[in-house]
């Protein structure tokens, strides 16, 4: 999983392995393609009124944005070990809260970065607010974060576990 110190970011060897596997991707193979696509499209005339060419040229460029994202994280990349079972909160566990200490009222997310994100379970990063205010505290206790009108919510920690997606 990650968790962000400044700049360094703590993966374990299995996500640096799929992230450089895409990167190696989007910088290969991806780049052949959507050349290939704006030269097809190039072909066709008109470049002021051709969809095809400039629906190809913005995926060019969210590619090509995501090639740097990508080429940034894994240079800071530090790889290391899932997060130990102790019970305390970090980037890389599951965690259940109850909002207000009601445990009829809970959510349960994984703290990660976005690299992370999948629809089998919500995900907070360990810079988000509810994730800044619960990283580093353990079970049972009390965690405080703001929400956007800028008052505080309280949160308790019932659940901490290293995810194993």
């Amino acid at each position: 999983m990650t968790q962000t110190s400044e700049n360094v970011t703590w993966l374990t060897q299995e996500a640096y392995n799929k992230l450089k596997d895409e990167l190696e991707y989007l910088s290969g193979p991806a780049r052949a393609e959507i050349s290939a696509k704006i030269a097809a499209a190039r072909e066709e005339g008109d470049l002021r009124e051709n969809g095809g060419y400039h629906a190809a040229k913005e995926e060019q460029g969210k590619q090509e944005l995501r090639v740097r994202q990508l080429t940034q994280l894994l240079e800071n990349a530090k790889v290391g070990e899932a997060p130990a079972a102790d019970g305390a909160v970090a980037p890389g566990m599951v965690v259940t809260i109850a909002f207000d200490g009601d445990e009829d009222d809970t959510l349960t997310f994984l703290l990660a970065s976005r690299e992370y994100a999948s629809s089998d379970i919500e995900t907070y990063s360990p810079q988000s607010p509810l994730g800044s205010g619960v990283n580093g505290k353990k079970v049972g206790e009390d965690a405080q974060y703001e929400l956007p009108n800028g008052k505080l919510a309280s949160v308790k920690i019932l659940k901490a576990e290293p995810y194993n997606g």
